[in-house]
């Protein structure tokens, strides 16, 4: 299984509470690499990574109103510049940020440990 470490320019996001339904406009995503239209439409969720392959990562996460998913296990692609923020492997509490990418299907964006 590969480790995903990367530095991540985000607010410390162990401290922010109800990160599901916080305001996203409140976040600094000055360095990441997405388009406006696509940091308007990213929702957040806590999970659990159940495993992270080539492209996908496998999570069981909480209910996401926003968008109208209930609590699930799924595989969910990367996107190609997707943010990780410390060791991330099986097993880790995380708190997703999911985007839409080009074919308007949500995949992780950032993926930041509890």
């Amino acid at each position: 299984m590969k480790t995903f470490t990367a530095t991540f320019g985000l607010i410390a996001f162990a401290t922010m509470p109800a990160l599901a339904q916080m305001d996203h406009g409140s976040m600094d995503h000055s360095n990441m690499p997405m388009s406006d239209e696509q940091m308007e439409g990213a929702v957040h969720t806590k999970a659990i990574v159940n495993s992270i392959g080539d492209g996908t990562a496998n999570v069981s996460h909480d209910p996401i109103p926003e968008i109208g998913w209930p609590a699930m296990t799924m595989d969910l692609p990367l996107l190609e510049n997707a943010e990780m923020m410390d060791d991330i492997e099986a097993g880790s509490e995380v708190t997703l940020m999911l985007m839409k990418d080009a074919d308007g299907m949500y995949a992780i964006g950032a993926m930041m440990p509890n």
